[in-house]
């Protein structure tokens, strides 16, 4: 652990850094999240229909991701809005992974849900309003599916890490932590993108850390930006929005990213991937050759 932070989240010991434990990676998509690969999470905030969401999986597999992300419940302020289709939309997720190949990211809302949302998803989502819903986080330690804990709109990172901590002291170390922006005076953006959280966790804890760029800020044409900051500032890898036809999504079509868009975003990241590679090649023979002296 960072000596910079005191130890202040030493407490957490199922989650923090440690000599013996400095890296957490969890097999998903095909790939390895926290490990040497930068792995993308992409598709639309809501499961709408079939169509829709295979045509979004299909783009975003051509493109690049490995998981395909889809609420199937939604959680939102307004009564009035779309609240998801529930079961349906966990089994549409189920046939676009049989199409794609993709694995699926889907968010978990109470305990009494998690065993029949484990039955479709890959990964279990617990989204910013539930970061603090201990009951659900105690059912998600018996559960035999990595979960993505994503960071609350107030929380503190010592907050973020007492959640992980409780997932893991009930039975399950695959926690992928997750910075989407936090509530600040700020009102130009939906959210505040707190970049710094990333080098912080990865220095104080052995969690994989992602960022989502679309929730950190809410607005179309800032989400590529932000995703470059989070690919050079080390993330494990992001969690984007993509819809078909954003202007019609049901849910956060305001920061979700066209087909044309994703690609042209992930194309972009390609410089920062590779300056991140030859930084871990030059890394690897500075230890070699250390271990040779």
């Amino acid at each position: 652990m960072d000596s910079q932070w005191n130890g202040q989240f030493s407490r957490y010991d199922r989650v923090t850094r440690t000599g013996e434990h400095n890296r957490t990676v969890i097999q998903a998509g095909g790939g390895e999240i926290g490990g040497d690969e930068f792995i993308v999470m992409a598709g639309p905030c809501a499961v709408e229909s079939e169509r829709q969401l295979l045509e979004t999986a299909e783009a975003v597999a051509a493109a690049g991701a490995r998981i395909l992300r889809g609420g199937a419940y939604k959680p939102r302020s307004s009564p009035y809005s779309f609240q998801g289709l529930a079961e349906d939309g966990l089994k549409i997720l189920e046939k676009a992974r049989a199409a794609t190949g993709l694995a699926i990211v889907t968010e978990v809302m109470a305990p009494e849900d998690v065993a029949l949302v484990a039955e479709y998803a890959d990964i279990m989502q617990v989204g910013m309003r539930s970061m603090e819903n201990y009951s659900l986080l105690e059912a998600l330690g018996p559960c035999q599916r990595p979960v993505l804990l994503k960071r609350g709109a107030g929380a503190r990172l010592e907050d973020l890490l007492q959640s992980a901590q409780i997932i893991a002291e009930n039975g399950n170390p695959n926690i992928i932590l997750c910075e989407r922006g936090i509530r600040t005076f700020e009102t130009t953006t939906r959210n505040t993108l707190d970049i710094s959280a990333v080098p912080i966790l990865k220095a104080v804890s052995h969690l994989p850390v992602i960022v989502d760029p679309s929730h950190a800020c809410g607005v179309r044409s800032l989400v590529p930006a932000l995703a470059r900051a989070a690919t050079a500032i080390g993330a494990d890898g992001l969690l984007v929005e993509v819809h078909p036809c954003p202007d019609e999504a049901l849910s956060d079509g305001m920061q979700s990213l066209s087909f044309d868009q994703f690609r042209a975003m992930m194309s972009d990241l390609q410089p920062y991937l590779a300056i991140r590679e030859s930084r871990r090649a030059v890394v690897a023979e500075l230890l070699v050759a250390q271990g040779e002296g």
